[in-house]
């Protein structure tokens, strides 16, 4: 059952269309990642689906509620988490927490029991009575997680939660959805990180407001009719230069001290590219980069056309 529905979604500023004709369906109990580079539209496309902003055209459906219509009713079932939430650096952990709690108008035995639970799941209890503004990068998101949570929302809306968070905080958050998510909880989260995007159970690829490819990791990997191969050279700079303008060659990035070569195999091959600058080459399973980027350059060049 879907709990989010997005349908012609469209966001203009003036003449810049920042979300275009966007539909989305997010199941109950899914991570969703939505992935895209600076510009893409995922923060704006997150801020029409909390009614944080009215849509130029479409319909934003959140946990049952028209978004444009029962605001205040959509506001009752999601929890969203902006890139910089709003703590309070000068209050402890306990006091931002009471404060969040207050403003939800949870009470009573109700606020303890549910913020013990969040202090215990996020390992935050020995940092209680510490400031906001003296925790580290990962633990100041792990308290803007619980204050978001406080009044215990059905969906879960983050806004690149992980930006500037060190690996490991990294990984500890996503333990934390994961742990959300088995008790019923969906998140829909922009990353801009696509080794973090693989963790989610389905991803949405971004690109200038357009929704270009949404399904699996892995379908996403295994739906690119592109072929991929690892190269190495004597002299990567001109092996790269050189490809680089062949035809049938879609993009040739740096891969550590390999290339990753795209290619249309109805065009060129790896052997015809190597006789024209010579090259070793092996194929390779493409990995969630190199699948948004592959993609990226086809729509470029489909739109330059």
């Amino acid at each position: 059952m879907s709990i989010i529905q997005a349908q012609n979604l469209t966001r203009r500023f003036g003449s810049v269309t920042a979300v275009d004709h966007l539909n989305l369906e997010i199941a109950e109990g899914e991570i969703f990642g939505l992935v895209g580079p600076d510009g893409a539209g995922k923060t704006t496309t997150m801020r029409l689906l909390c009614g944080l902003m009215d849509p130029t055209e479409g319909q934003a459906i959140v946990a049952g509620h028209d978004v444009s219509r029962e605001l205040d009713a959509v506001k009752d079932q999601i929890g969203y988490m902006a890139q910089r939430f709003g703590l309070y650096g000068d209050l402890t952990v306990d006091e931002n927490m009471n404060f969040y709690a207050d403003l939800f108008g949870i009470m009573g035995e109700d606020r303890n029991t549910l913020a013990a639970r969040l202090l215990r799941m996020t390992r935050m209890e020995r940092f209680r009575e510490r400031p906001a503004a003296k925790l580290s990068g990962g633990m100041k998101q792990k308290l803007a997680l619980m204050c978001t949570l406080l009044h215990r929302p059905r969906v879960l809306f983050l806004d690149e939660p992980t930006n500037g968070v060190d690996p490991v905080s990294r990984r500890d958050f996503w333990a934390i959805l994961y742990r959300l998510v088995k008790d019923g909880l969906t998140v829909l989260v922009t990353t801009a990180y696509l080794d973090e995007a693989e963790r989610a159970n389905r991803v949405g690829l971004m690109h200038q407001g357009r929704l270009i490819r949404c399904d699996t990791p892995a379908g996403l990997k295994k739906s690119l009719s592109e072929a991929c191969y690892s190269i190495t050279s004597s002299d990567l700079r001109k092996t790269r230069e050189i490809l680089e303008k062949q035809p049938g060659v879609l993009t040739i990035l740096s891969s550590g001290a390999d290339l990753h070569l795209f290619l249309d195999p109805n065009v060129t091959s790896p052997q015809k590219l190597a006789s024209v600058e010579a090259f070793q080459y092996h194929p390779i399973a493409p990995s969630l980069e190199d699948v948004f980027i592959a993609l990226v350059r086809k729509e470029e060049v489909s739109h330059a056309a």
